[in-house]
């Protein structure tokens, strides 16, 4: 029998508490991470206020550095720890897959330089359309519209660009390109990317609306995935009737595999969120899990080295944290962790390989305090033994240590 009817796993993207160990192994636009703490820089730098958070306890999460986050709580009411990745990689796929059960031996490809030119010249000769190269590179996607697509909107051209995960972006304007074509090249790019050297983890289509100054990415994205290599844990619920509901780009991240109800995109971390207490309000939703990912703090903050603006993110989320909690019936658990690091202070626009904390609350616990630090993967292996499936590739359960 479950020790939880439900089990909600909130991802704050790139959250990281710490250099991991072999952070010196990863190196950012030339620096090792040896030195990164996305949690300790911020409140070090810019003040961190996260009251509902302190008090499950991330302040009592064991920190080797000097930083602290936030002061420790006298009586938490969770369990808290941090977790290191096994997985030889820091991007988003990575670090969500391990935490459902895989160990990433080989990581995907990255290209901080750039496409190849054999990729880019394809693509022109399956679509019949220029790219452009100034383009070709790491960048932000709504910078790179606003400084390519008044030329888009002349010339037709391609805008294909990447970012620090193993993805190859194609932007383009709805009524330049239309969502059928830019769709069509996509899939393209899709089949040319499934084996080194370019083994990417998604293709996405980024179409966008309006006029030069005024550009607006659409609802019309489309991600081109991989599925995981082996069943995660989401699988091996899915496969014996158990609920599994996806949260923002969850679905995305595992191209489906494993979900059977997802609950679409988030506009924003609060729409996120908001979707979230939806899910957990479903008459129907009885027994499960639900997988969110809230991508702000990363896509908005930490590639874009906003130390201000990755604070009051979290600030934010940590206003909404007491809703959440509402929400959940008797019997839920709700886990709060991250995928990796990206530390707005540091050099680069890198993620940064982190330690990643782990918040548990659940209204039925009676107990609190600091469990044994462990390694992603552990929290998709207490999910399965909770709802009695197999664990995957790896992951050692901590559900004993919840009373």
């Amino acid at each position: 029998m479950s020790q939880f009817d439900r089990i909600h796993l909130v991802v704050l993207d790139s959250v990281g508490i710490g250099a991991a160990p072999d952070a010196n192994d990863f190196v950012n636009a030339g620096v090792p991470d040896g030195a990164s703490d996305t949690l300790g820089h911020i409140s070090k730098t810019v003040g961190l206020e996260v009251p509902n958070m302190a008090k499950i306890g991330l302040g009592n999460i064991p920190r080797p550095q000097a930083l602290k986050t936030v002061p420790a709580e006298s009586h938490p009411t969770g369990y808290v720890t941090k977790l290191e990745e096994v997985s030889l990689g820091k991007d988003t796929m990575t670090g969500h897959w391990e935490i459902m059960g895989l160990n990433i031996t080989e990581p995907f490809d990255t290209f901080w330089n750039g496409f190849p030119e054999e990729i880019l010249t394809k693509v022109e000769e399956f679509s019949g359309r220029k790219v452009i190269r100034e383009a070709n590179k790491p960048y932000s996607g709504t910078a790179v519209i606003d400084d390519f697509g008044p030329r888009q909107m002349e010339t037709g051209e391609l805008i294909i660009y990447t970012s620090a995960d193993p993805v190859l972006q194609i932007a383009a304007h709805e009524d330049v390109i239309p969502l059928e074509e830019l769709y069509r090249i996509c899939e393209y790019a899709r089949s040319i990317t499934l084996e080194r050297p370019a083994l990417l983890g998604r293709i996405i289509a980024r179409p966008y609306v309006g006029t030069p100054g005024n550009f607006t990415r659409t609802a019309n994205r489309h991600d081109y995935a991989v599925s995981p290599f082996q069943d995660t844990v989401m699988n091996k619920l899915d496969q014996a009737g158990i609920d599994v509901y996806s949260v923002g780009k969850i679905n995305d991240i595992f191209n489906g595999s494993g979900v059977n109800h997802d609950m679409g995109h988030n506009k924003s971390n609060a729409h996120g969120v908001e979707t979230l207490i939806k899910t957990m309000g479903l008459p129907e939703f009885e027994r499960g899990f639900s997988f969110t990912n809230l991508v702000d703090f990363d896509a908005l903050y930490g590639h874009r080295r906003n130390a201000h603006g990755y604070r009051d993110c979290l600030h934010e989320f940590d206003s909404q944290l007491p809703d959440i909690i509402a929400a959940m019936r008797e019997h839920d658990l709700l886990m709060i962790t991250a995928d990796h690091g990206n530390d707005p202070t540091y050099a680069g626009t890198d993620h940064t390989r982190e330690y990643i904390p782990l918040l548990i609350y659940g209204k039925s616990l009676k107990g609190s305090g600091v469990i044994p630090q462990g390694h992603f993967a552990d929290i998709s292996a207490t999910v399965a033994e909770n709802f009695g499936v197999d664990t995957a590739m790896i992951g050692e359960s901590f559900l004993d240590k919840l009373v």
